[in-house]
């Protein structure tokens, strides 16, 4: 692999840092700054709607510019936002610090995607992209564990302090590494924006959204789920969301190389898994090893969808993959969103901690079901046209 993709699995590792190690160091944040923990909870809010917003925003902003260049110029956005963190003297400043850098976040990912896919040869694209992401599940093993303990031990200040010094290093890392590849000469926000006309890019971000979703549907309420079901410790949380973390990992490493051979059938059998663990969630919740057993395939299975949905999103988008391939890093976030939602309805209405894995079993399969009819579109459209059918077919999937 290209050493250029070792800059952008940095810049990858120091964005999910950010992104999560924030939930283990809310009650510091929000004894700091005299506020509740709900209202310390619109620092993760915030960073989500950012990435969503941010994701386009910043892509189209930069379709005139080189995608090396708008690489530095995110992962400085990045650093100016966690260093704004560091510093903020007060509540509104740090969530200010929090949305500038959950800027960059989609756009970085979106981009970095691209260029990694346009570094290596055309059947090892998946591949590049899944260790970019590498940086990003490596995070949640590594980063956030030591950031949460240095928020502990010497103060969150200096958490976002250190993201902030590796998101400099990144920078140099896409500096000196990062080759400058030549701006698309037909590249404009109108060419870009024509790709979600693409029924199959749509779908694939509804993919994103529901698949993605259906992981942090359980995830998102991981801490009461097992201290009052499977009785943990409060401290045994930590290494659970480890254990997720290894499993995000792995899955990441096995999507993206199934993926380059055969990316559909790795979607169907990651996102049918994925329903099926889910689903038995419930069950295996109420025991430590069964449920410890669980969060790990299900870091697995979500993460290994991950690389084939960047791709089959990079791929349907014909020549303009930028602006969509962000908008679907945005589309996780989403996901994440709409199932955190769910989960909480479901708990409020009284269905105990282990209902929101109904919820993600439930969306984990809508998107198999989306990919099933993704796959049935497209191979209508492959289909040999009867004698004079030409002139009256409507495309399907434009």
């Amino acid at each position: 692999m290209p050493l250029a993709l070792l800059a952008l699995t940095i810049g990858a590792f120091g964005i999910g840092t950010t992104e999560f190690v924030i939930m283990g160091l809310l009650p510091q944040i929000a004894g700091d700054y005299g506020v509740s923990i709900p209202s310390a909870g619109l620092l993760v809010t915030g960073y989500a709607l950012g990435v969503v917003v941010g994701a386009p925003l910043m892509t189209a902003l930069g379709t005139k510019t080189s995608r090396r260049t708008m690489l530095m110029v995110l992962m400085g956005l990045f650093t100016v936002g966690n260093l704004l963190s560091a510093v903020a003297p007060s509540f509104t400043v740090m969530l200010a610090g929090r949305i500038v850098a959950s800027l960059a976040h989609g756009a970085f990912f979106g981009i970095g995607a691209v260029v990694a896919a346009d570094l290596v040869a055309p059947d090892k694209k998946a591949g590049a992209i899944a260790t970019m992401f590498t940086g990003l599940t490596v995070a949640n093993i590594v980063g956030v564990p030591l950031g949460t303990f240095i928020g502990q031990a010497v103060g969150w200040r200096a958490t976002f302090a250190a993201v902030a010094a590796l998101g400099i290093v990144g920078l140099l890392g896409i500096v000196k590494l990062v080759p400058a590849l030549p701006r698309p000469q037909d590249a404009h926000l109108r060419r870009e924006l024509a790709a979600f006309r693409n029924t199959q890019v749509v779908l694939a971000m509804a993919m994103t959204v529901l698949g993605f979703g259906g992981v942090f549907a359980a995830i998102t309420y991981i801490a009461p789920m097992m201290t009052h079901v499977a009785h943990y410790s409060d401290g045994a949380v930590t290494w659970l969301l480890v254990l997720f973390g290894i499993g995000m990992f792995l899955g990441n490493l096995l999507g993206g190389r199934f993926a380059d051979r055969k990316l559909m059938p790795m979607l169907y059998g990651a996102l049918g898994g994925l329903a099926v663990v889910l689903a038995l969630f419930t069950f295996t919740a109420h025991s430590k090893i069964l449920a410890a057993a669980t969060i790990l395939l299900i870091g697995a299975l979500g993460f290994a969808t991950v690389p084939p949905l960047q791709k089959r999103v990079l791929d349907q988008a014909h020549g303009a993959p930028t602006l969509a391939s962000a908008v679907n890093i945005g589309a996780f976030n989403l996901g994440n969103a709409l199932s955190a939602w769910l989960g909480g309805m479901v708990i409020s209405a009284g269905l105990g901690y282990t209902a929101p894995d109904w919820v993600g079993a439930a969306l984990a399969t809508a998107a198999l079901a989306l990919a099933l009819w993704s796959a049935a579109l497209e191979r209508r459209a492959r289909r040999p046209e009867p004698a004079g059918a030409e002139a009256t077919r409507v495309p399907v999937c434009r």
